[in-house]
């Protein structure tokens, strides 16, 4: 009597175990495609903040490629083409500075095909709440002063905070956050005027399996 209940019990556990897993990948399936378009509208967002509709005439989100350089943070990275009548503008890639205070800090960083910084944006990012997160834009304009700003051929004492000589404000009572971008588009610029004519020319190919390869390295 006893074996007979443990083994009908076992049998109504196993059932209810194999319905809610079921559940589970039937949820996922249904909520998959809506959390991926809506993930696409906000890079969209960020990306119209950063090179405006108006500088390109072609799909950004579908002009993707996908580069790997160690400069630019753990590989694959993104890199969001735009052309006007088919040259040429600006690209947006997608940058990790490994060395906030907090952790990495992962931005989206444009530069024109002149060299200059298009815009920055912070996409994710675990800093202190009131003293790090300035680097978001909803929290402080501080990340805009990227904008216009260029990178000397040779290394460019400008690139730092000012408490290391730089031209960039850090924020009180928090120098590391500021510093940890400063460098890290300051290495994005670098390597994209090193290697934008060879991007532009690449097809598009983010839609494409990841393939594993070793890290590229961009020349100092």
């Amino acid at each position: 009597m006893i074996a007979r209940s443990m083994q009908r019990n076992g049998l109504i556990l196993a059932a209810f175990a194999c319905a809610a897993t079921l559940l589970v990948v039937i949820t996922a399936r249904l909520t998959a495609e809506p959390i991926a378009r809506q993930q696409q509208q906000e890079l969209l967002q960020v990306l119209n903040q950063v090179i405006a509709p108006n500088e390109h005439d072609n799909d950004l989100y579908q002009s993707c490629i996908r580069v790997r350089y160690e400069q630019l943070g753990p590989p694959p990275q993104a890199v969001y083409r735009a052309t006007m009548n088919g040259e040429p503008v600006a690209a947006a890639m997608e940058v990790t500075a490994p060395n906030g205070y907090s952790g990495a800090i992962k931005l989206l960083v444009a530069v024109y095909t002149d060299g200059s910084v298009a815009g920055v944006r912070t996409l994710q990012h675990q800093e202190t709440p009131g003293l790090g997160d300035k680097i978001e834009i909803r929290k402080n304009d501080w990340i805009t002063s990227f904008d216009g700003r260029e990178v000397r051929a040779e290394d460019d004492p400008r690139w730092a905070v000012k408490r290391d000589g730089g031209q960039f404000d850090q924020f009180t009572g928090a120098t590391i956050t500021p510093r940890a971008v400063v460098q890290a588009v300051e290495r994005a610029v670098r390597v994209f005027k090193q290697h934008q004519q060879d991007w532009f020319r690449q097809p598009a190919n983010c839609n494409e399996p990841v393939p594993s390869t070793v890290p590229e390295k961009a020349e100092p």
